[in-house]
Order: C-alpha cells, then structure tokens, then sequence
C-alpha cells in the first residue's frame, strides 16, 4: 500500500511539472506571437503614412521622381511580402528604410518643402512610428529570448520537444542600420 501511494505521489509530482512547464511554453509561445503583431501593426502605419508622405514632395520636388519611385516601390514591397518570418520582415523594412532616408535627403535640397508644415508633421509622425517599430521589436525579441530560452533549458527542453515547440527567430537590424543607429546625429534647429 506505501508503495502505491509512493508511486501516486511521483506520478502525480510528474503530472504537475509536465502541466506547469507545458503552460509556461504555451505563454511564452502567446507572448511572442502578441509582441510580434505589435510589430506588424506599427509596420503598417508605416507603410500608410508613406503615400502622404509622397505626395508632399511631389510638389515640391517634381523632378526627383526616381527617388520617389524607389520609396513607392519599396512600400509595394512591405505590402505584397506578407512577411512570413521576421528575417524577411527585417529585410524589406530595411530596404524601406534606406530608401525613406533617401526622400529625407532630397528635402533637404528643398527650403520650402523643409519648412511645409504637412511635410514636418508626416517627418514627426514617420519619427514616432520608427521610435514605436524600435519598440515592438525590443519586447518582441525579449520575448523569443523569454520562449527560446525555457525550450533550451534543462528540464523544460524534454516537455517542448515532447509537444514540437519551435525555437522563434528574432527581427534584428542588419549591420549597416546599426552602425547608422551608433553614429551621433546632429539635428539643425
């Protein structure tokens, strides 16, 4: 009889271990999809915010056309790619990027543009949207760290096998954003 209860109680230590750590995967799982629609709403305001942004050069800078087509079509781009993992997110918010400096470029040659109160609460808002994808992808990455981490620790690792939790990737800049990220900016006031 001590023995069943021995074995009983085993048992039943396992049973919670396997529930608690299959439950802790499984909100760590949530949390990392969550943080990572948080990226793709702030992605798409982004990518509305650029049609705007746009046309207000457009009348300003009518002979820049090929500048304006690349951002275009780098906004089709981020549109049409369904970004099904964040490496391919990463790339063609990178190539957008590029290519929105690239039009902030071009008004710097346009005094007028420059001082266009439209075009200044556009730049503002595409600001506040770039500070926002920082974000989202700051507590998306800790977030993968958080669910890799426990599928990759001792105990938990045999539980997320058992039930084929996948590692995420995460949404990282490429090198040339982040050594544009590390220079200091100066800003003209």
């Amino acid at each position: 009889m001590i023995i069943l209860i021995i074995v009983g109680v085993i048992v039943l230590v396992l049973l919670m271990f396997l529930g608690g750590t299959y439950n802790s995967l499984v909100r760590n799982r949530v949390k990392a999809e969550e943080s990572w629609s948080g990226i793709t709403v702030q992605l798409k305001r982004r990518l509305d915010l650029i049609p705007n942004l746009v046309k207000t050069v457009k009348a300003y800078a009518k002979h820049e056309s090929e500048t304006l087509e690349k951002v275009v079509a780098q906004r089709a781009a981020g549109i049409q790619g369904g970004q099904t993992s964040p490496a391919d997110a990463a790339k063609t918010e990178n190539m957008l990027s590029g290519a929105l400096k690239s039009i902030f470029a071009v008004a710097e040659s346009y005094p007028d543009l420059k001082a266009n109160q439209n075009f200044l609460e556009l730049q503002a808002e595409l600001t506040d949207t770039e500070d926002k994808i920082q974000a989202a992808r700051r507590f998306y990455n800790s977030a993968v760290t958080k669910l890799n981490t426990k599928i990759e620790s001792f105990p938990s690792n045999f539980v997320a096998s058992m039930f084929k939790f996948k590692k995420r990737e995460f949404f990282d800049v490429d090198e040339s954003e982040k050594a544009t990220a590390e220079k200091p900016v100066s800003v003209d006031l």
